[in-house]
């Protein structure tokens, strides 16, 4: 069940909201804990067994590690727990990987390959397992205390509005809403806007465009033409930002719906300046869990100049590997990883003095082309497309025409797309605000506007996939 489903948006969601409302505050909590097990089990069925091992293995794992008074004991108690986190994620998402290019070597030295089917990934498997992590780590360090309820301690990871997508929530972060929370109107009013805000994004932005990439990657080499190629990259990285964005503001919107206060995940990536700028504003709080329970562990920048690199390059490496199990994703890690390694390098103050728009144009071309690794199916698709992108490749009578893929709608679209990317959104709204009662009826027609064209959307089946699922 996704958010942006007529089963999640006209039964699901008022059902829960409804009941939620209905129910005292005390047996609040338990109803979330079951509507989110409800919603899970709706897309993955009996996997949501996986989901429940991991809500009692970290529960146990916590009140082992409080429980504990020596310090070895405690760590051996952290390392059995995260190793089992690790084990499940390893065992669902990086079998077929690892078995795939062990039969390579195997063949190779004229050995039996491995006989293995296709292991099911189930859906968030990435995000929840995270999660958890942050959770039992933060108990080992003392910045958490242990969540001694059960009920608590499963609705802090399997919590439906950010499950399976993220925002990875720090458990610090809500440990005192779990236990009382309170909706006020003005927090329900700005959840139902970022909620109907995050669906627009995702209905009538990221769709639309993602269709359009998703024909051009279909494409065989002789058809696609340079700008054709350019065309689907574009499209694909406006779809994947507004898709995943809005995803997340959806999350977020329901989070304040329920009394949560989830933290931003997105602040307009697209107009930084700097690789080191664009994560700190991409997926906010998976950078921040790489970089506090990753990157400051293995050192951070402290032992010089080479450690950092390569502790850099590590995480950027892992980031990779945990968006897929693909030699594709380990590539846009690695040119990610890359990038910031030479800002940090002299090259790194010759671009921190050169023209500002020179800057933004550098990030995005790299952004973009690394991209091309993320969308495409493989090494050899993502090569080839590069190489045609760039005049390479075969001229031949099969290749198609541009405006067989690019229409006064795509690019009105497009045009939407990149003012959205962009703060001028908020600014305006900012200053309309100021107008006084006219702002809110403006606001309102708005927000009635998306909300009439995505279920236009929803109600003619248009493209409307999920590309974060795969993770």
């Amino acid at each position: 069940m996704v958010f942006s489903s007529s089963v999640f948006l006209f039964l699901f969601l008022p059902i829960v909201l409804a009941a939620y409302w209905l129910t005292p505050k005390a047996g609040r909590n338990a109803l979330l804990l079951l509507a989110s097990l409800f919603f899970y089990a709706w897309g993955e069925g009996f996997f949501v067994a996986v989901m429940l091992v991991s809500l009692i293995c970290n529960y146990l794992g916590g009140l082992l590690i409080d429980g504990l008074a020596q310090p070895r004991a405690r760590k051996l108690a952290l390392t059995l727990t995260i190793g089992a986190n690790l084990a499940l994620l390893g065992s669902f998402k990086y079998a077929n990987f690892i078995a795939d290019n062990l039969d390579h070597a195997l063949v190779a030295l004229g050995l039996a390959p491995i006989a293995l089917d296709p292991v099911h990934l189930p859906i968030g498997i990435s995000f929840f397992t995270f999660q958890a992590m942050s959770y039992v780590i933060d108990v080992y360090r003392g910045d958490a205390q242990v969540q001694r309820n059960p009920i608590n301690s499963a609705l802090y990871i399997a919590l439906f509005p950010q499950l399976i997508a993220g925002p990875i929530v720090r458990y610090h972060d809500i440990a005192r809403q779990l236990v009382d929370r309170t909706v006020k109107r003005e927090l329900f009013a700005s959840g139902v806007t970022l909620f109907v805000v995050g669906l627009g994004k995702k209905m009538l932005i990221a769709n639309p465009l993602g269709a359009v990439a998703d024909s051009v990657f279909a494409l065989s080499g002789p058809e696609l033409s340079p700008a054709i190629a350019w065309l689907g990259i574009v499209c694909y990285s406006f779809q994947i930002y507004f898709d995943f964005s809005g995803y997340s503001d959806m999350a977020i919107g329901l989070g304040r719906m329920l009394g949560f206060r989830f933290l931003i995940n997105f602040d307009y990536p697209y107009i930084a300046r700097s690789m080191r700028e664009f994560w700190r504003r991409w997926h906010i709080s998976l950078s921040r869990w790489f970089r506090d329970y990753l990157y400051l562990p293995l050192g951070g920048s402290r032992g010089g100049p080479w450690r950092t690199y390569r502790n850099l390059l590590l995480v950027f490496l892992l980031c990779g590997l945990w968006h897929g199990a693909s030699w594709n994703f380990v590539i846009w890690g690695l040119i990610h990883g890359t990038f910031l390694v030479l800002e940090r390098s002299p090259l790194g103050s010759a671009l921190a003095r050169a023209w500002s728009p020179l800057r933004h144009a550098y990030v995005l071309l790299v952004v973009l082309l690394a991209w091309v690794f993320f969308r495409a199916d493989d090494l050899g698709h993502a090569l080839s497309y590069l190489d045609i992108m760039f005049g390479g490749g075969e001229r031949t009578w099969m290749q198609h025409h541009l405006a067989l893929y690019f229409d006064a709608e795509v690019g009105f679209t497009l045009a939407v797309a990149a003012i959205g990317s962009t703060p001028l959104w908020p600014w305006l709204r900012t200053r309309v605000s100021e107008r006084g009662p006219a702002a809110d009826y403006a606001l309102v027609a708005a927000l009635a506007l998306i909300v009439v064209g995505a279920a236009m959307h929803l109600a003619v089946g248009t493209h409307n996939p999920f590309i974060y699922f795969r993770f």
